[in-house]
This record gives structure tokens, sequence and C-alpha cells, in this order.
């Protein structure tokens, strides 16, 4: 009977629905600020600032430390799925999802008000790496609750589009970064900005944190998680149930999530300090080319929610890693033309596999998963897939790059990583419209 798929006929949206949507995307969105805000730092100041000794004799080699500690908060990121996956499926995801955001505030604002080698020397990187952690160990835990809050709220079918707004938290969340750091550099000579207009991104962190938690406190706990409480069907070991019984599906949605992140990583970190270094092209030039960037990301990311309610989560996967395999070397050859608008353009052609192959990830991961283990295992599998896959992304780019000289030596390392990615959403039994555990709306 059509009435039920056709968009004229299904009801809009309640009002509870309206602000869970909100929620979600403005708490990712705010997390993903403070994560991203790092990453671009790191490429553009921080390797002289906190890495001194080593950037006055080699500044490739310090280029490469900067890049390198991006990745060390994603060694720490299963710890917080760990920890927030036994507190989300017990507690609720409601409370995890305020305590994610507050931490990982706390750790970004006080990265803007660390001292640097010169004030206070080796304790600088020691102190930048420990609150570095602290952000991963929150970002490891906020993903997956905010997920499963968008996905087990959403009617049966527009689970994709519901699971796409905690996804595109992470393209606003680095125009959001790139934004600030690009009106920092246009307002402060390099000498200022050196000095202390970095440190300005971070400490807004504050008022942002402050908005999102207002936010957060005031939507429901998922009607998922009340049913899984009101039958006492929670479970005692969510960690030990998750691996006994679900391990291959925590496999294969790390898997999934490999190539996504690399890709993604590039756009976040490594486009910027390539084109500044290397290409010689004006840094405010570059952040802006990164924010276009990031409204395609957007784009397509809602797109590649609502498209795989229609086909299919693994079928909306497979598109896009397909577009991304194809485009990687065409894309460099393009970017090394040293041209900004082709090189803002090169990486928006990108965003459109970018956004299809991350869009559906949300609904794709919750249902896999059965209630009382579900926020333990969409948090360590996209836990295990950021390690495999953009953890050392950029750093590995760069040594690429300073070996073979030739940028399509990255674009054939994404490639390998898109067709692991490819082979494990092919692995995956279709599971659009699976029982979470609740009924929907159809």
């Amino acid at each position: 009977m059509a009435a039920s798929t056709s968009a004229s006929d299904r009801p809009p949206l309640s009002t509870e629905e309206r602000r869970v949507l909100l929620s979600t995307l403005a708490g990712t969105s705010i997390e993903w600020y403070d994560f991203f805000i790092y990453a671009q730092a790191a490429s553009l100041v921080l390797a002289p600032l906190f890495f001194a000794p080593v950037s006055d004799d080699s500044p490739g080699l310090a280029t490469v430390l900067s890049l390198a500690t991006i990745g060390i908060s994603f060694l720490f990121r299963p710890l917080g799925a760990i920890v927030a996956g036994r507190f989300g499926d017990r507690l609720g995801r409601k409370k995890m999802l305020v305590f994610t955001l507050v931490t990982m505030g706390a750790a970004t604002a006080l990265i803007g008000l660390l001292p640097t080698y010169g004030d206070i020397g080796v304790a600088a990187p020691v102190a930048l790496m420990l609150l570095r952690i602290v952000q991963g160990f929150s970002a490891g835990g906020e993903w997956g609750g905010a997920a499963l809050m968008s996905v087990e709220h959403a009617p049966v079918h527009r689970r994709g589009l519901f699971g796409a707004y905690p996804q595109i938290g992470v393209p606003i969340g680095l125009i959001l970064a790139t934004g600030v750091l690009w009106l920092m550099t246009t307002v402060t000579t390099p000498e200022q900005f050196e000095a202390w207009g970095w440190r300005v991104p971070f400490l807004l962190s504050v008022l942002l944190v402050a908005i999102g938690y207002l936010i957060r406190r005031a939507v429901e706990e998922s009607p998922v998680f009340k049913e899984m409480l009101a039958r006492k069907q929670e479970s005692s070991a969510p960690l030990r149930d998750l691996f006994r019984r679900n391990a291959k599906e925590v496999l294969l949605t790390a898997l999934v999530f490999v190539a996504n992140n690399a890709a993604g990583y590039l756009v976040i970190a490594y486009f910027i300090s390539y084109g500044t270094a290397v290409l010689g092209l004006p840094r405010p030039s570059v952040l802006l080319a990164t924010v276009f960037a990031s409204v395609g990301w957007l784009v397509f990311t809602l797109y590649g929610g609502a498209l795989s309610d229609r086909i299919g989560r693994v079928r909306t996967f497979q598109i896009g890693y397909a577009w991304v395999f194809v485009w990687m070397v065409p894309m460099f050859l393009l970017i090394d033309l040293g041209n900004i608008v082709v090189f803002s353009l090169a990486i928006f052609v990108l965003t459109i596999g970018l956004g299809l192959s991350y869009g559906p990830m949300s609904a794709l991961y919750a249902e896999l998963f059965p209630v009382s283990v579900r926020y333990s295992g969409v948090s360590i599998g996209y836990a295990l897939g950021a390690i495999l896959g953009g953890a050392f992304a950029p750093t590995i780019a760069e040594l690429l790059m300073q070996n073979t000289g030739w940028s399509g030596s990255v674009g054939v390392y994404i490639m390998v990583l898109c067709v692991v990615s490819f082979g494990g959403a092919t692995a995956i039994k279709e599971p659009k419209g699976a029982d979470l555990g609740v009924a929907h709306r159809s």
C-alpha cells in the first residue's frame, strides 16, 4: 500500500523528534569543532610552538610529529567507547552525551591556555598530548550516543535521514573550526597568530559547550532504552556480551568506516598543510577551500542518509566508496596544478563520495546490534574504524609525500582502504528496517 511510503502521507515530525535532531546536531557539531580545531592547528602552528627543538633542526619532521599528535587521541577512542558504551547501555544515552560534551570542551579550552615549549620546556608537549588524549576519550563515547539518540527516536522509514543529523555535525564542526581559524589568520599578522591568535578558537569552546549543554539537557531519553529498562532487559556486562555474540558485527562496522575516516582527514588536516607548505597557496584561501568542501560534505551526507532509506544502507556505502576510489588519483593531479579554484573544486568533488559513505552510518550501525549492547557495539566499532583509518592518515600522507615525492601515492593509499571498506560493507546483510526493540511509526 503506497500510503505507508508516500512522503505526502507521512506524519509530520513531532516536537520531541525535532528537539532530538537539534540536540544531536548541535552537540555533535560542537564536539567535532573542538576535535577539529586541534587537527587544523596541528597542521598550521603547533609544530614550532610545542616541538621547537625539532622544528629548528628539521621543520618537516616537526610537522610529522605535530600531525602524529592528531593520531594519538584515536588510540584512546576505544577506551572512551568502552566506558561510554558500558554506562550508556546501563544508565542511558542522554547522560553520557552530556558527560562527553563537557569533557571535550574542558580539554579544548585548556589547550588554549597551555604554555608553549619556550615557556615550560618538554612539559608543554607532554601536557598537549595528555589533553589530546582526553579529547580522544570523549570523542570515542560521543558518536555512539548521538547516533543512537537520533536513530532510536526515528520513524522506521526515516532512520537513515535521522541518523545523518549527528553525521553532519562533522562537516559543521569543520566549517566552524575552519571559519574561526580563517578569521583569526585574516585579522592577525603571522606573528600575532603564532603568539596568541591560535588560542582564541580553543577558548571559544567554553561558550559553545555551554550552549550545547543546555540543548542536550532538554531532550528526553531514547524510547528504546526506556523500554529496555521497563522490561528489565539491560545487560549486566555489555562488553562481555557484545564480544561473545556480536564480534563479527564489531569487526565489520570498523572495516566499513576505515576509508571514509582516512579520506575525511585528508580534508580536515592534510590538505591544509599540503596546500600551504607544498603548493605555496595562501593560508586564508586554503582554509576557505576547506569550508567550501565542508559544505559539500554536509549536503551529500544528508543525501546519503536519505538515499539509504530508499535503496538500502549497503548499496549507498558501495556507491560512495566506488566514487572515492575512482576520484583519488585525478583529484591529486588537479590539486597539483596549484590553482586555488581547481584545488577547491577537486576537494569538493571528493565530498560526494565522503557523504554517501558517511550519511547511512548511524542507521546501519544501530540496526546491526541488539539494544542491550547497542551503545557499546556502535561506539567500539566506530572507534576501531577511526584508529585503522584516520588516526594517522595525515601522518602517513606526509611520509608518503616526503619519501616518494608523488602526491598520487597518497591517492593510492586511500584507494587501498576503499577496497577494504567496500568489502566490509558488501559482507553485511542489508539491515534496513530491522527491529530496534520498540514499535516505530511506519
